[in-house]
């Protein structure tokens, strides 16, 4: 059962208070350069993203924050580290959420300056704990940083923003180790009801990346905890999206494009069922059904996957059955069969 949680709006998106776990990622690209980061943000959009961060490194990137959110179709949030002037330059350019911690903008006034702009347009800030990051008092009080520590920096920088009456605040506590992050989640949603955003920062490339969010993330949603994701790859922000829904549909939470099921293979597949799985996994990228397609490579399991999919393919000599609602459409030589499954999806 998901915990309760206050909500916030990130632009249009309910965040928290029952609405549903929501799928952001971060552009890749120099802020600065309009034209690339616009470009950015529409492919991640088409591909489901539902929020995106852009990094906030100086004067020249907030005034080109502005431009962005002016074209941009998803709602955009200012990633601001130390500088409280970049925070209100984006804020000025419209910008749907603030990444800020309260703790390193330095004097409280400056603080204030950066609530009071964000109050008056009901802007949420996002207070975002980084293992990697943490204040030297806590590294020196608890040696090293634990999930403890990380909470305690959280609840530090919650209490400034609670101190000037704001509560348009959502939180995240990120750590590369999965289980450490973990810990520190589970302990501060027993502390607070503002909105977690959950991730496994720097969890690495696409592959080792997307095992450690899967565990961390999947851990933390069946829990009840987590009102937005992102998925950290060292890659291409498209993968970071297409892994967070796939996350978020293998717990029945959201539902976004195909469920595709593919068998390990065996001695028995007498197909080459690796590059027809591998060819139809790719060509469905783009497609935003919600069926069932399954791939198989034998007599055993295939026949029984097949027919409980939506279209699938049981593979046999050479050649593989083609199955529609469960019946079967036709016999398919193997170099055919990528196609004659893609032609059949295009006909629900």
């Amino acid at each position: 059962m998901k915990k309760p949680t206050r909500q916030i709006h990130v632009g249009p998106v309910p965040v928290g208070g029952g609405a549903p776990c929501a799928v952001q990622s971060m552009c890749s690209s120099d802020t600065r350069d309009v034209g690339a980061t616009l470009t950015q943000i529409r492919g991640l959009g088409d591909a489901g993203c539902e929020i995106i961060r852009c990094a906030v490194p100086d004067m020249d990137a907030a005034i080109a924050l502005g431009e962005i959110k002016r074209e941009s179709p998803i709602p955009v949030i200012a990633d601001i580290h130390f500088d409280y002037r970049l925070a209100l330059k984006a804020l000025e350019g419209g910008i749907d959420g603030l990444r800020l911690n309260p703790g390193n903008i330095g004097e409280k006034w400056k603080v204030g300056e950066v609530v009071k702009a964000a109050a008056e347009r009901r802007v949420p800030i996002r207070i975002g704990v980084n293992a990697g990051s943490l204040e030297k008092e806590l590294l020196e009080r608890y040696g090293h940083p634990t999930a403890e520590a990380m909470v305690e920096s959280a609840l530090g920088h919650i209490r400034i923003l609670e101190d000037l009456g704001y509560q348009e605040i959502k939180v995240s506590l990120k750590a590369s180790d999965v289980m450490k992050t973990v810990s520190a989640y589970r302990l501060l949603a027993q502390r607070v009801d503002y909105p977690l955003h959950i991730g496994i920062t720097e969890a690495g490339t696409i592959f080792s990346g997307t095992i450690k969010s899967s565990v961390g993330l999947g851990i933390l949603l069946a829990d009840g905890i987590g009102d937005t994701l992102r998925v950290s790859l060292t890659g291409d922000p498209l993968d970071e999206v297409r892994v967070g829904y796939e996350i978020l549909k293998c717990l029945g939470l959201r539902q976004r494009g195909v469920n595709f099921v593919s068998c390990p293979t065996c001695g028995r597949c007498q197909i080459n069922l690796i590059r027809v799985a591998e060819e139809v996994e790719r060509r469905l990228q783009g497609v935003d059904k919600r069926i069932t397609v399954a791939v198989m490579g034998c007599a055993v399991n295939g026949p029984g996957e097949a027919r409980e999919a939506d279209v699938g393919i049981a593979g046999g000599k050479g050649e593989g059955l083609l199955f529609r609602n469960g019946e079967i459409v036709r016999k398919v030589p193997e170099e055919k069969l990528a196609d004659a499954l893609l032609e059949e999806i295009e006909k629900l």
